[in-house]
C-alpha cells in the first residue's frame, strides 16, 4: 500500500482527494501548511507527495527545495494559476507533474498511479532492458527516457509527464497521425476517460514550451478533425 500525502491549506480539497485516494487502497495523510509536512516527513518519508503551491507557514516551492535535497520521490504540484511561471519553476526544481484546479479527481489519481509505477521501474532498474526507453534522436530533438529529459537544438526543455508521453508518442513515429483516441490512452492509463480539448490543452502547451526554446519549432502538426503528427526536420 503505497503512501501518499496531501499538502494544501483547502480542508475540502484536502477530505474529498483523501476519500477518493482511500478508496482507491492508498494510505493518506493530510498537511494543512508546508512546515508541518517537512516535520513528519523529516521522521518519516511518504512515497509521494501531491502540494498545493500556495499555502502558509511554507509554500509549496519551497517544501519541495528541502525534499529534493534529501530524496527524489515522485511529486506532483497543484495550481489555480493560469500563468506558467510557477509551474515551469516548480518543473526545474523537481516536481514531476501539475494538475490545474479545479481538477478531476480521477485524473488525479491517474498521474499518481503513473508516477508511482515509474518510480517502481526506476528503482528496480526494470528501466534499463525495455526498448521503450532508449534515447530517441529526431533531427533537433533528444528525448531520454530514463531521465525524463528532452533537448530541442541542445537546448534543454521541462515538460510534464503528460506532455513528455504525448512527444513521445508522436516523436517515435515521425510523419504517421496520431489520433486523439490514441494519445488518451498514451497519457492516461486504465482508459480513464478525457475529452478532446484536455489532449488539445496538453498539446497546445507541449508546443508553446517547445517555441520558448525555438520560436521557429513547428515539428508537432495538427490536422484538424483527424489528430496530431510529428514532422522531422
Amino acid at each position: 500500500m503505497s503512501r501518499i500525502a496531501l499538502v494544501d491549506d483547502d480542508r475540502n480539497i484536502l477530505t474529498s482527494v483523501a476519500m477518493a485516494l482511500e478508496a482507491e487502497g492508498f494510505e493518506v495523510e493530510t498537511y494543512t501548511d508546508g512546515q508541518s509536512a517537512l516535520d513528519a516527513f523529516n521522521k518519516r518519508l511518504p512515497d509521494m507527495a501531491v502540494l498545493d503551491i500556495k499555502m502558509p507557514r511554507m509554500d509549496g516551492m519551497d517544501l519541495l527545495q528541502r525534499l529534493r535535497q534529501r530524496t527524489t520521490m515522485p511529486v506532483i504540484f497543484l495550481t489555480s494559476k493560469d500563468d506558467e511561471i510557477d509551474e515551469v519553476l516548480g518543473l526545474r526544481m523537481g516536481a514531476d507533474d501539475y494538475v490545474k484546479k479545479p481538477f478531476s479527481q480521477r485524473l488525479l489519481v491517474e498521474r499518481i498511479r503513473a508516477l508511482l509505477r515509474r518510480q517502481e521501474v526506476i528503482a528496480t532498474g526494470e528501466v534499463a532492458a525495455t526498448e521503450e526507453n532508449k534515447v530517441i534522436v529526431r533531427g533537433a530533438l533528444t528525448m531520454d527516457p530514463l531521465r525524463h529529459a528532452v533537448t530541442w537544438k541542445g537546448q534543454d526543455v521541462t515538460l510534464t509527464v503528460t506532455e513528455f508521453l504525448l512527444l513521445k508518442a508522436l516523436a517515435q513515429r515521425p510523419g504517421f497521425v496520431k489520433s486523439r483516441d490514441q494519445l488518451m490512452d498514451v497519457a492516461y492509463d486504465d482508459q480513464v476517460y478525457v475529452d478532446d480539448r484536455t489532449i488539445d490543452s496538453h498539446i497546445k502547451r507541449l508546443g508553446k514550451k517547445m517555441r520558448m526554446a525555438d520560436d521557429s519549432f513547428s515539428a508537432i502538426e495538427t490536422l484538424y478533425g483527424i489528430g496530431y503528427r510529428y514532422n522531422e526536420e
